[in-house]
């Protein structure tokens, strides 16, 4: 296939354009290369995927209408997978306007794209942030998430309004992705373990959060790029036995469905944080906070549809994943 991947220096959207390539599909990687975090790693994703014949790299920003539509029109990609977003919780109290930008003008520049080129499939991120205020568990994708805590959650929410917009209006047949804490080699330096890595073997002390107790559902990005790639070849249709009469969030009679991408298992971040000394041989110097703004303080997937739907079996660890991106940590620094 000729696949578009938004945000293909990113963390997903690299690893997602290797895998694709490596299994002979052709991808067009779209990336605006912004400064929010290191352009030098992101160039170092980028280059592992230049080497491959079938991948053609585009420099645009979501929000170019007239970019974005010339893009679709002249490449004719046959599937779409929307990573592109501006991302971070804490960031989205400090610079709302980014946010509106990308994650809102840009998709429904994408949506527009898909619209006008025969696009057969959209799969787009959306984010466990959604659930915000909802506390029952494990989130399910069948349950209300009106109640969202931050602006980026906001973001993503609409991001899924959206996409049932145009799947309802034009056939459009459109998956979301709600990413449960994603990990791993390559991954942001904005995020926790990069962040607590650095500083651990600095000898600096790091900011422990809600003092360590909060859950979070941490996935590894290999298990979250097979979950995309086996969502991107299903393309969703229309139930039959959706009701307007008992709304199920999940589906509809237009061919969209929504999907938690998670490991399906809670881990209390003081865990975390004991299995990443582990793997550096040093123990970290702990500045313990409240909760932050815009922060939850537990998440935790129910990925029974993707289980059902894709046969998603996510396997690996925090003690494996852990291990992993450490050994890359030190190689990629030189550590």
């Amino acid at each position: 296939m000729r696949v578009l991947v938004t945000g293909s220096a990113g963390f997903i959207g690299s690893a997602l354009s290797l895998r694709l390539l490596e299994r002979g599909d052709e991808v067009i990687g779209l990336d605006n290369l912004n400064d929010y975090y290191d352009v030098v790693l992101k160039q170092a994703r980028l280059a592992r995927n230049r080497t491959h014949r079938g991948y053609t790299e585009l420099r645009i920003d979501l929000e170019d209408r007239d970019g974005v539509a010339e893009a679709f029109s002249r490449l004719r990609p046959e599937r779409v997978v929307n990573l592109a977003a501006q991302a971070g919780v804490r960031y989205s109290i400090e610079n709302p306007h980014a946010y509106v930008d990308t994650n809102l003008i840009g998709f429904v520049n994408v949506l527009e794209g898909c619209r006008h080129n025969g696009v057969e499939h959209l799969v787009y991120a959306s984010s466990s942030s959604v659930y915000g205020a909802n506390t029952r568990m494990p989130f399910s994708v069948h349950d209300n998430v009106d109640h969202p805590v931050s602006l980026y959650a906001a973001t993503k929410k609409a991001n899924e309004l959206m996409a049932h917009a145009y799947s309802h209006l034009y056939e459009l047949p459109t998956t979301g992705l709600r990413f449960f804490t994603v990990y791993g080699p390559w991954g942001r330096p904005d995020m926790a373990l990069f962040l607590f890595t650095r500083k651990i073997l600095a000898g600096e002390p790091i900011d422990v959060f809600n003092h360590g107790r909060h859950r979070r559902d941490f996935t590894y990005i290999d298990d979250i790029v097979e979950g995309v790639i086996r969502v991107l070849d299903r393309v969703p249709a229309p139930d039959p036995s959706w009701s307007g009469d008992a709304p199920d969030a999940a589906g509809s009679k237009a061919p969209y469905r929504l999907y938690n991408i998670g490991n399906h298992q809670t881990v209390e971040l003081t865990r975390y944080i004991e299995v990443l000394e582990r793997c550096l041989g040093k123990t970290a110097e702990k500045n313990l906070l409240p909760l932050q703004p815009g922060d939850v303080p537990d998440t935790y997937a129910d990925v029974e549809d993707l289980v059902r739907d894709v046969g998603y079996r996510p396997d690996t660890s925090v003690e494996t994943g852990i291990a992993r991106f450490v050994e890359w940590y030190r190689d990629y620094y030189k550590v």
